[in-house]
């Protein structure tokens, strides 16, 4: 039996499957570990939900920012931004059971000494306290008033984690830090514009992982969403997103003995026209 985590898809279907067949994958001998981010930009986020949904036991998902954002589309809270590609998914037979598939995934999951999370753990937050935010998030997003929290979602503030937190303020800021984290102040303040590398990371603020006393240290944390700083292995650290979407490569490792095994991803999605939004 191997676990594989995988980088992050945004609907890279026929590479996920080149990624399989080069690692020899049994679903009834093998788990998968997905970061998030499975649909939206590319090619086939449709056939990709599919695949995963119907994988079982023997895949483990963990909602990215894309993946809340279908489900925002779906409910006509938000609409479609330039380069989504999700207009399949709205329109298959079976997008009712897919997106409830898709509603009742983890936020975060944590087994051993892993945690398995999107983007990012606020520096002040151990993997523990962390597993406890996230199932309050999925409560609600798995209840039958989850529409209230859909509704509530976007946003930028609070930026910062406070314990008397309420309501969706609380919410919001726990989605937002383990969806759309990069960089905060040493103090947890996220900022969520900047994307690039880690060599032009703006004045007063550190990668998540880099601040000084961060809580989660004693945790191997596995996440995607930075796909600027590419492949990164560090004995507590293992960041995944080395830009398939962009006609880079997939990458997946094998946790047992942290083998990278990587597939090319040819045709990359053109930037060019392409809005980013605040999420």
């Amino acid at each position: 039996m191997a676990t594989y985590a995988i980088g992050d898809l945004q609907g890279c279907f026929k590479q996920l499957q080149h990624l399989l067949e080069f690692i020899a994958f049994s679903p009834s001998r093998d788990r998968l570990w997905f970061v998030g981010d499975i649909v939206n930009r590319g090619p086939d986020s449709l056939s990709l939900l599919r695949f995963i949904s119907q994988l079982g036991d023997s895949a483990t998902i963990v909602l990215g920012n894309h993946d809340l954002h279908l489900l925002l589309v779906a409910e006509e809270i938000t609409s479609q931004r330039s380069g989504d590609t999700l207009q399949a998914i709205l329109n298959a037979p079976d997008r009712d059971q897919l997106l409830y598939w898709l509603r009742h995934q983890k936020m975060l999951h944590v087994e051993d000494d892993y945690v398995l999370v999107h983007a990012g753990l606020l520096p002040s937050w151990p993997a523990s306290f962390a597993l406890e935010l996230a199932q309050e998030v999925e409560a609600t997003l798995q209840s039958n008033d989850y529409t209230d929290l859909l509704l509530h979602l976007y946003g930028n503030q609070p930026d910062q984690w406070h314990d008397d937190l309420k309501s969706y303020d609380r919410l919001r800021l726990i989605v937002n830090a383990l969806t759309r984290l990069r960089v905060c102040t040493k103090e947890g303040k996220m900022e969520f514009s900047y994307k690039g590398p880690l060599e032009t990371i703006p004045g007063g603020y550190f990668p998540w992982f880099d601040v000084s006393g961060r809580q989660s240290q004693k945790s191997t944390i596995i996440f995607g969403h930075w796909s600027a700083i590419r492949l990164q292995l560090r004995h507590n650290l293992i960041a995944l997103d080395t830009g398939c979407l962009w006609g880079a490569e997939l990458t997946a490792i094998r946790l047992e003995d942290r083998k990278i095994f990587q597939v090319p991803c040819v045709q990359p999605v053109k930037r060019a026209g392409v809005k980013s939004h605040a999420r």
